[in-house]
């Protein structure tokens, strides 16, 4: 029986913050791939949430060699980046990851994963409610969408440049505020579960 592990690297989106139900959209996936093992007999697919509130890809970089060596599978690995929320926003008058670190920091966690798998994706970052265009949030932070989108044309960069699967989630929360929670930010419940949707034909494919 095979075993797969699927690493899900981010920020408080990845966590999961702000749903009190499902408990985000990674736990809706190991609680699916945990199912499909234990009750229907398909392989092992092992789901690590390793989302970390107000992360940046600063803080990404100094942990996901170490992460990754921990999890390692001797026979599959998946590798998800979910990063841009808070590299994009304004802190005190400043960025708080500027556009051009933000590139090179995607690339270099990439290329960390890709010594032990060519199966990394990076996530798109998802709009922000029109409510909070601009608006400072109790972290201190002032977020835009202009920056969502200078930011989000990085990520397809740089997927594009890696040669990784860009999974783009923009789209699918653009003009949709039904998704997002009442800070305007990260997902609701609803949201979530679209996300899970999303990435399950990905587990799906190592359930055997």
């Amino acid at each position: 029986m095979k075993s797969t592990n699927c690493l899900f690297f981010g920020d408080s989106i990845t966590f999961g913050e702000y749903d009190g139900v499902l408990g985000g959209w990674v736990d809706v996936l190991k609680r699916y791939s945990y199912d499909k093992f234990y009750n229907a007999g398909k392989d092992e697919v092992n789901v690590f949430n390793l989302g970390i509130g107000g992360e940046t890809t600063e803080g990404l970089l100094r942990r996901v060699e170490v992460e990754i060596a921990a999890r390692t599978s001797v026979e599959e690995n998946l590798v998800f980046f979910f990063y841009g929320a808070n590299d994009l926003a304004i802190k005190n008058g400043g960025e708080v990851v500027s556009i051009n670190q933000f590139n090179l920091n995607l690339e270099k966690a990439i290329n960390i994963a890709k010594k032990i798998t060519d199966k990394v994706y990076l996530l798109s970052i998802l709009p922000i409610s029109s409510k909070v265009e601009g608006v400072l949030s109790p972290a201190g932070k002032v977020r835009t969408s202009e920056r969502v989108l200078m930011y989000n044309e990085v990520v397809r960069a740089v997927a594009s440049r890696c040669k990784v699967e860009l999974i783009d989630l923009y789209p699918l929360f653009a003009d949709r505020e039904e998704l997002l929670s009442k800070d305007g930010i990260h997902p609701n419940e609803k949201g979530y579960e679209v996300i899970s949707e999303v990435i399950k034909p990905y587990i799906d494919k190592y359930l055997g």
